[in-house]
């Protein structure tokens, strides 16, 4: 064997050990990822499986205001944000109310077992439904009363 054989083998060798290199970190990275996003899936889903709420309270006051007042208890174990809860009454998305957890009407953190009051003044009459979505996406529903 010459020089030439043993040179180009060596080329072969280095060549093929960079490009394994290249392989294993792109394939790291990837399964690293893919790995990552599992964790933050089943952290969600375990957020969602803790998470439960009720309507204890949908009331129209006709009496002159004409406000609809929603009172919803957070009866799972997780802590919600009230920025992200969002309300919808005969199935129309609804912004600019006024809300208050537990009567502070400046807090955004909605702990288990705390009360969530919602009013809305914006009604000319009287609506029929209400519908509360938390952030992990459960919600219920009531008939205004």
């Amino acid at each position: 064997m010459g020089f030439s054989v043993s040179g180009s083998a060596a080329i072969i060798f280095v060549a093929a050990f960079i490009g394994f290199g290249m392989f294993y970190s792109a394939t790291a990275n990837s399964f690293e990822r893919v790995q990552d996003a599992r964790g933050a899936q089943q952290d969600r889903f375990l957020d969602q499986q803790n998470t439960a709420v009720e309507i204890t309270a949908a009331t129209w006051n006709a009496s002159g205001t004409d406000d609809l007042d929603v009172t919803v208890e957070n009866t799972g174990s997780t802590t919600l944000a009230v920025s992200d809860t969002d309300l919808l009454v005969d199935n129309a998305y609804q912004s600019g109310y006024d809300t208050a957890v537990d009567a502070d009407a400046s807090t955004d953190v909605w702990a288990p077992q705390e009360t969530l009051t919602i009013t809305v003044t914006t009604f000319d009459s009287r609506p029929g439904r209400v519908k509360v979505v938390t952030e992990n996406g459960l919600a219920d529903t009531a008939v205004v009363s």
